[in-house]
């Protein structure tokens, strides 16, 4: 295995940025509330019901997220873009009555803005969730919420991510029937402080998975999206080879790779999904799995080889904003425990622009 030198340095920048999510969904919910509200009251007077979501990396999983929060919650049908059809097919979709929705860190990506722009040319309502209000992206865009995450240096997104999901259920609860439900949202930036403190004591946990090349990460429902976030982080910062299911697409197939040792993140917050993400622990243990567990069940939890907790109480359809943190700082770790850049991961770039 290849050692590289990593920055101390970026790595304590790194390690601030995770550590600034709390204050980072503050100053979102303080700064945004009023306006995501004015524009849900707009919609509401709509016959608007169908979402077009569109956007790339990270922040395409927050998509994902989007996707079953405003079917699960809203019962809206919410469907995921793909550019390619606009930018290269040169055949988009109908998408009069449409609201579509475009979520990006930098605004920079040229697919997007041409989906944003054919989408306003029919007339449909365009929103932009940003942390550049300035881009280029906001150009024909109805409406734009800014995430306010400040600068993010690091190349591997943390606080701009969950500053989406955090826009992704403001919305939805603005969209809802219970105004009561901002409480909940109120008591996360505290219960995501928590969970990055329970989360640090993680380095010893990470060199033991310090030669492994290939694993498993495994959510379903609403944390089908920290799934696919965590792996994209593994192979982003640690070259791991991680690849995200669902809990129900894993059993149809995926699962024959498992064999003694093979390492599995299992995604398991206590909520609808519980049961199955429990129940499929069971074989994996009997098929003598590694496991690294995320959940706040504490039984569940002593079943892991590493496990990750988090706080108990949180409602899960908000849990991806917290389970996806003790995946943020364990990928961080397996990184450095490799001994691979933090500051410039082979081949990528902060600002990514595909058309």
């Amino acid at each position: 295995m290849a050692i590289c030198v990593s920055g101390v340095g970026f790595m304590a920048m790194l390690d601030n940025e995770i550590s600034s999510q709390p204050k980072v969904l503050n100053s979102l919910l303080e700064k945004e509330r009023k306006r995501v509200e004015k524009f849900a009251r707009y919609l509401k007077k709509t016959s608007i019901r169908n979402v077009f979501i569109v956007a790339r990396g990270s922040s395409d999983n927050a998509g994902i997220y989007a996707k079953y929060l405003f079917g699960a919650k809203n019962r809206m049908v919410a469907a995921l873009a793909a550019p390619s059809i606009f930018t290269m097919y040169k055949r988009p979709p109908i998408l009069k009555d449409h609201l579509v929705l475009a979520i990006s860190q930098s605004g920079e990506s040229e697919d997007l803005r041409q989906v944003v722009s054919e989408a306003s040319r029919q007339g449909a309502l365009t929103v932009v969730v940003t942390n550049r209000p300035d881009s280029p992206l906001v150009t024909d865009a109805d409406y734009v919420f800014p995430l306010h995450a400040g600068v993010e240096r690091s190349v591997a997104a943390t606080k701009t991510y969950t500053a989406e999901l955090m826009a992704m259920a403001m919305l939805s609860v603005a969209l809802g029937r219970s105004p009561k439900l901002w409480s909940s949202l109120e008591r996360l930036p505290g219960v995501l402080h928590d969970t990055i403190r329970i989360s640090q004591p993680m380095e010893k946990g990470a060199q033991r998975y310090r030669y492994a090349q290939r694993l498993a990460v495994i959510g379903r429902g609403f944390n089908y999206c920290t799934a696919f976030e965590l792996s994209l982080k593994l192979k982003e910062l640690a070259y791991v080879a991680a690849e995200p299911s669902s809990s129900a697409d894993f059993r149809h197939g995926p699962i024959a790779v498992v064999q003694d040792g093979f390492p599995v993140i299992l995604v398991a917050p206590t909520g609808k999904t519980f049961a199955d993400l429990k129940a499929l622990a069971v074989t994996l243990r009997q098929r003598n799995a590694e496991m690294m567990i995320i959940s706040d069940s504490r039984r569940l939890l002593r079943w892991a080889q590493t496990p990750l907790p988090i706080p108990a109480g949180v409602a899960e359809w908000l849990s991806p904003v917290v389970s996806v943190v003790p995946g943020q700082l364990f990928a961080r770790h397996l990184a450095w425990a490799k001994g691979c850049p933090l500051d410039k991961p082979r081949g990528l770039e902060k600002v990514t622009t595909t058309l």
